[in-house]
């Protein structure tokens, strides 16, 4: 399984790009997006990497950030969406704008990705929505936590919260009792999604 590329680009167009490493041109799928950032032709260029395999062909997906070759994993688990209704939904909106749609349920964002029907946008919003929220969170709660920390402040977990959408009480009650259920920031984390799931 190849995970991520280093070497040359070559070719760029809308929704590929050629890298060169070790001698080796390989071709590969990008979003829309992924494709407007790289570097200028004849530059070092790296591309996380995910492989995927069909009865005619062996397809590279590029990306540039973790959270969309995650994003594009995750788009992968559901139901009747392909590798290019992922990319469509990356390129095209972006994994914040995705991620974030998936977390407020509203599939009318979803549908403006190519490709991407009302019946898909139900069943995206439908299969990730407790992953997206468990993944959004760490997200910010990474982000927001310096690795030094042992564990978030409950102060840190309620912002983290209100930024999924809950209200402030939900948020401060699931805080102080995540804070006795667990003692790591990720214990931390899935117990207060887990409070306020229920």
């Amino acid at each position: 399984m190849i995970g991520r590329l280093r070497g040359e680009l070559i070719e760029v167009e809308a929704n590929r790009a050629l890298v060169e490493c070790g001698g080796v041109g390989y071709d590969v799928q990008v979003p829309e997006s992924v494709a407007a950032l790289l570097p200028p032709v004849g530059e070092t260029v790296i591309l996380l990497t995910r492989q995927t395999f069909r009865e005619d062909a062996v397809v590279l997906y590029g990306f540039t950030e973790p959270f969309q070759r995650r994003l594009f994993d995750l788009l992968l688990t559901v139901t009747g969406c392909g590798p290019k209704a992922a990319m469509a939904l990356i390129g095209q909106l972006g994994e914040d704008a995705v991620a974030t749609a998936i977390v407020a349920q509203d599939s009318r964002v979803l549908r403006r990705a190519t490709g991407v029907g009302a019946k898909l946008a139900e069943r995206i919003l439908l299969e990730l929505k407790d992953k997206m929220q468990e993944e959004t969170f760490m997200r910010k709660v990474g982000a927001a936590v310096r690795p030094t920390k042992p564990a978030p402040t409950d102060d840190e977990l309620v912002e983290a919260l209100l930024a999924l959408g809950y209200r402030r009480n939900e948020a401060e009650g699931a805080a102080e009792r995540a804070r006795d259920q667990a003692d790591d920031v990720q214990g931390q984390i899935r117990a207060a999604l887990s409070l306020l799931t229920k």
